[in-house]
């Protein structure tokens, strides 16, 4: 198995060594440096270019929203997991839409933010159970956009229906109990709605199906 390379970004000493303490129970993962604010997260993400950032939402400089865009902007091809005490946090559809790819309770089981960073490493996309529903309610009042239907026309019909059960919050396995097929032919029909959309992964093709109207 190939080691996963995390940068720790919190501003707080206690949590990165909480954090640094939980992350090395899993061998798999290597630790490669941690970040005291947005912009130190920034530089070192570019610099060091990990698989996956746990990053603080709220931190000196940059906060891990504008630090999360200024990753993204700038080229990172690593994922970000966002991690907040605040369930409801105001920030949390925000920072998705800049780019990252989780969002965890700080409080969440040290085995819950282990499982999130492989399952964003392995290219998938992950949001605690505790702030799901915020971020829908969220996305749900917002208005329509009519720039995004062109790639939608794109999608087959079959694809569709795969967008409508990502934006439910399904995994690929329980889509492909869903639609009776295999995880293989769902992780295809993921990769195509992603490769069409333009976008980085299912968090990001679940908001843009909510901003272009489809659910």
């Amino acid at each position: 198995m190939t080691d996963i390379r995390v940068l720790v970004a919190d501003d707080q000493s206690l949590v990165r060594a909480g954090l640094r303490k939980a992350l090395e129970t899993d061998s798999s993962l290597v630790i490669v440096a941690d970040a005291e604010d947005g912009a130190q997260a920034v530089s070192l993400g570019l610099a060091l270019s990990p698989d996956v950032v746990l990053m603080d939402i709220r931190m000196p400089v940059y906060d891990g929203i504008e630090a999360t865009a200024r990753l993204v902007e700038r080229g990172f091809g690593g994922r970000v997991v966002i991690l907040t005490t605040f369930g409801l946090d105001e920030y949390v559809v925000g920072a998705l839409q800049a780019g990252a790819s989780g969002f965890l309770l700080k409080e969440s089981p040290p085995e819950e933010i282990l499982r999130a960073i492989h399952v964003v490493a392995d290219g998938e996309a992950l949001i605690s159970p505790g702030v799901t529903r915020a971020v829908i309610d969220e996305l749900a009042k917002r208005p329509r956009r009519r720039d995004l239907a062109g790639a939608l026309a794109s999608l087959t019909p079959r694809e569709h229906e795969v967008l409508h059960l990502l934006a439910q919050g399904l995994s690929n396995a329980e889509i492909a109990s869903r639609l009776v097929v295999g995880d293989g032919t769902v992780k295809t029909h993921v990769a195509r709605i992603l490769a069409k959309l333009g976008v980085r992964d299912r968090v990001q093709a679940v908001i843009y199906a909510y901003e272009a109207g489809v659910v």
